[in-house]
């Protein structure tokens, strides 16, 4: 993280504590491209996050956690720092956190001693599994179906764009509560229940482990239902009201690295005699990359400070912050390809990376239009409460 960034009210000491160190980690310990296919680079990356105690942040104290409760903070500011270094490893750090981000906030006691800690740990790999085909944003469009039968849930449909897809250990799978209209359940799926099966992979831009999950009558115990039974959509809502904040600190990691390798490029390479940094149009260029950056870190940290320090629904706050961020990072990293000129497209530059990872930012747990739906809904919403009361 920037050091100015860490003096803002938004964070206290064990903040500052924690950024300084992951970072010093990170830029040491991490590899840019180990050379190995994604799935076991993923892999890699869990364990490794695991056993130097990283992915504890993302997880309760009472499972193997630092907090007692999830800290937003903690969780924006590993993001953050992750990206800026590796997109993979913020990746694998992020999904442990919304894989089991649902049993961490909803689930029962006997659910957390079960699966948490083990993803604390890195031993076992977690995935959150809500999109389909026709239903992504919309969640309430999902069509997978759970029934009651005996005691347990049978399962049938199938999920896509599911990330860690092929490699968990453990699935929250999010269905539609047959013969209850407008009830949903959430599940913990394993990959060795009869029925479950892992269908075609999905091959993206910026490479990482994502397939369609398919569900044939799978059989899943009733103990393992998370939160109250038809009240599955708020455990979804719940948890990505936690996390979408995460999202546009990942993007502010990408932005800080675009801007660093920018920087570092101009203070360099000279163009008619001169280093391209003294150019007014380059300094130009510069300044609204680093106001973007302040601005998405701005409201990243707002989102998170408001949900860990007032413990309500911070839904605005976050959309705002996931919008904004995933958008200006597009444009900073954008500026960073035009800077460095070819060099910003050879394959395997960092900026020629990063402008790969970006781009699915601007799209999954939410997509900018669907952003700005929820900050319109919530702005007009406010508004008339507030006109109301002076009514």
């Amino acid at each position: 993280m920037n050091s100015a960034t860490l003096e803002w009210p938004f964070f206290d000491d064990a903040h500052r504590e924690f950024a300084a160190k992951l970072g010093a980690w990170a830029d040491v310990e991490l590899e840019t491209d180990s050379g190995q296919d994604v799935d076991n680079e993923c892999r890699s990356l869990v364990k490794q996050l695991g056993e130097s105690g990283w992915l504890r942040y993302g997880i309760p104290a009472a499972y193997g956690g630092v907090h007692t409760e999830l800290d937003v903070r903690s969780l924006c500011i590993a993001r953050e720092t992750l990206a800026r270094v590796s997109g993979l490893a913020d990746f694998a750090f992020a999904m442990q956190g919304l894989g089991a981000g649902p049993i961490s906030l909803f689930g029962s006691d006997a659910l957390k001693k079960k699966y948490l800690p083990r993803v604390a740990t890195g031993e076992a790999i977690s995935a959150f599994a809500i999109s389909e085909a026709d239903a992504g944003s919309d969640v309430a469009a999902m069509a997978t179906t759970a029934r009651e039968d005996n005691g347990d849930y049978v399962i049938n449909g199938s999920k896509t764009w599911i990330s860690n897809g092929g490699i968990a250990d453990q699935y929250v799978v999010f269905c539609r509560l047959e013969g209850k209209e407008g009830e949903f359940v959430a599940l913990v799926v394993e990959p060795s229940d009869h029925g479950f099966s892992v269908g075609g992979r999905i091959v993206t831009i910026a490479p990482h482990p994502l397939a369609t999950i398919r569900f044939e009558d799978c059989r899943v115990p009733g103990d393992r239902l998370i939160g109250q039974k038809g009240k599955g959509l708020k455990v979804a809502l719940g948890t990505l009201d936690v996390f979408r904040s995460t999202v546009g600190a990942a993007a502010l990691g990408f932005a800080r690295r675009a801007l660093h390798e920018s920087l570092v490029f101009v203070s360099e390479r000279r163009l008619f005699g001169d280093l391209l940094q003294d150019f007014q149009l380059t300094q130009s260029r510069l300044a609204s990359m680093a106001t973007e950056i302040d601005a998405s870190a701005l409201l990243v940290y707002r989102a998170a400070w408001t949900k860990d320090t007032c413990k309500r629904r911070v839904t605005r706050e976050a959309a705002m912050a996931k919008m904004y961020a995933t958008e200006a990072a597009q444009r900073v990293i954008d500026s960073a390809v035009q800077l460095l000129g070819g060099r910003g497209v050879v394959s395997g530059h960092p900026v020629e990376e990063l402008y790969r990872e970006i781009r699915a930012l601007r799209i999954y747990e939410g997509t900018t239009e669907i952003q700005q739906l929820i900050i319109g809904r919530r702005t007009i919403e406010d508004f008339h409460e507030t006109a109301g009361h002076h009514v």
